[in-house]
């Protein structure tokens, strides 16, 4: 059998990069391997920058505009001979990063030469000047994941929650029966409902638009060790802290040889978190389909099933389910596992760092499964309507209630309220007929009788129109 592993294009191994490419392809700019790469060659680039500008070392001069303007350059044009040019260094170095920093010499001879200026040799040592590795990683996944979450996930969760949120706000007078524990409950209103899923993701997403991107850039240790053997005059933890704080990142003072990575485990379990928010909308709007209260009509051309032709299945609410659950459980394992690292430095961090972009991209695929799915809705007010007139039975709650009040109060023949109403409706369905005879036996107060022989389960809603609109999305 002919391997598939032979063809050419390459065919991918993983369903985001293959099946679903099309859904995630905004953040392959910032979380693939090439964006890696591109990040590493800016940190480098603004560190010989930031470096030569300081003037720490006498007789190394500043770069002029020109050439900071043709280092930024090759930043902004990396393309697929730059990515194949590393990818061939790095086989000769066996080492990612120090194959980044024989790149960027290569480059900065040659800009260096187009200035007119001869020291190229000399300027070529302050690249990687001091660095460890790490020193280039941790600000260039910093700088990618603040990216790919501001620039890619949180538009498309922003969008989404204002989805649900304009849903809730359509559907707010819409009485919908509640189900506490699967079972007949207090009725509500279809709009409260989906107003509560979008005010439970809108605060996630404030959390994720607060968040710290930390970074450092302190040496082998983070003791600044080499930093003070080698120029001992200049003030490292002022220049160390210039320098993340003007890439746009929070400094860490105090490391080991690693950025601890806590601030990414808080990112990522409010992801997840968001996430499985997300997955409850689903599981609930799938089970109201299934109840009849929405139809899927909209946009829905497709093949619900293979044998049965009446068949629209909600498979966008389960396609997202499953990409939700990957997603959670990769930002969990990266969470639990970055926060840690053996003394001052392993590489598990190394390894694990290269699937954020796939925890990342089920994700935003999830979102957008959702958005379509949302998208090809619409309420059945009358197959609400219909649960809730065979449903008389929820009004002994709100019957009961004003009976305690009342006795409460010193009002006669209130006593056992719960108890009579138990009797009345526990395990028997009633009807409107079978509720009024039994009000008009209670010996109410005049007008607490009217209100109770006017309510029906659709207008037995509390305030549920109006908590709408608390909503802050």
């Amino acid at each position: 059998m002919h391997s598939l592993a032979d063809t050419q294009p390459a065919i991918a191994l993983g369903a985001l990069d293959g099946r679903y490419r099309g859904a995630v392809a905004p953040l392959v700019d910032h979380l693939s391997e090439a964006a890696l790469n591109r990040m590493r060659v800016h940190v480098e680039v603004e560190w010989l920058i930031h470096l030569t500008d300081a003037g720490i070392l006498d007789g190394v001069r500043a770069l002029v505009d020109g050439e900071k303007e043709a280092l930024r350059d090759a930043v902004e044009q990396f393309d697929g001979d730059d990515i194949a040019e590393l990818a061939e260094i790095e086989r000769e170095t066996v080492h990612d990063v120090k194959a980044v920093e024989y790149y960027l010499k290569r480059r900065l001879t040659q800009i260096v030469a187009d200035a007119g200026h001869d020291d190229a040799e000399q300027l070529s040592e302050l690249i990687h000047f001091c660095c460890t590795s790490e020193d280039i990683n941790n600000l260039s996944y910093a700088l990618m994941v603040q990216r790919a979450t501001q620039q890619v996930w949180l538009p498309k969760a922003t969008t989404l929650v204002e989805q649900v949120a304009t849903m809730a706000r359509d559907m707010r007078d819409v009485p919908l029966l509640a189900h506490t524990h699967g079972q007949p409950a207090t009725p509500t209103t279809m709009g409260k409902e989906f107003a509560v899923l979008a005010h439970r993701l809108g605060r996630q997403l404030r959390r994720i638009g607060g968040q710290e991107y930390l970074g450092k850039i302190n040496g082998a240790t983070g003791t600044f060790g080499a930093h003070t053997a080698a120029v001992p005059s200049a003030d490292w933890p002022a220049l160390s802290k210039s320098f993340v704080a003007g890439l746009g990142l929070t400094w860490n003072p105090l490391t080991t040889q690693i950025e601890s990575h806590d601030w990414q485990a808080e990112l990522y379990a409010d992801m997840a978190r968001f996430n499985r928010i997300l997955h409850n909308l689903c599981t609930d709007v799938w089970t109201y389909i299934s109840m009849g209260y929405f139809a899927q009509v909209r946009g829905q051309g497709t093949v619900g099933s293979s044998t049965m032709p009446h068949k629209v299945n909600p498979i966008r609410f389960e396609n997202a389910e499953a990409n939700l659950e990957v997603s959670s459980a990769l930002l969990d394992v990266l969470g639990s596992t970055l926060v840690t690292s053996r003394l001052q430095r392993d590489l598990t961090d190394s390894s694990m760092q290269r699937n954020i972009g796939t925890a990342f991209g089920h994700s935003v695929l999830a979102m957008d499964n959702v958005a379509r799915g949302l998208g090809g809705l619409d309420p059945v007010p009358g197959a609400m309507a219909k649960d809730l007139e065979a449903n008389w039975e929820v009004l002994g709650e709100p019957i009961q209630t004003a009976m305690r009040a009342l006795g409460a109060q010193g009002v006669p023949g209130m006593e056992q309220p719960y108890e009579r109403l138990k009797e009345l409706t526990r395990g028997r369905r009633i009807t409107g007929d079978d509720l009024r005879e039994f009000v008009r036996g209670l010996d109410l107060p005049s007008d607490v009788e009217a209100r109770f022989l006017e309510m029906t389960p659709a207008t037995y809603i509390g305030i549920a129109p109006q908590l709408v609109d608390y909503l802050e999305v």
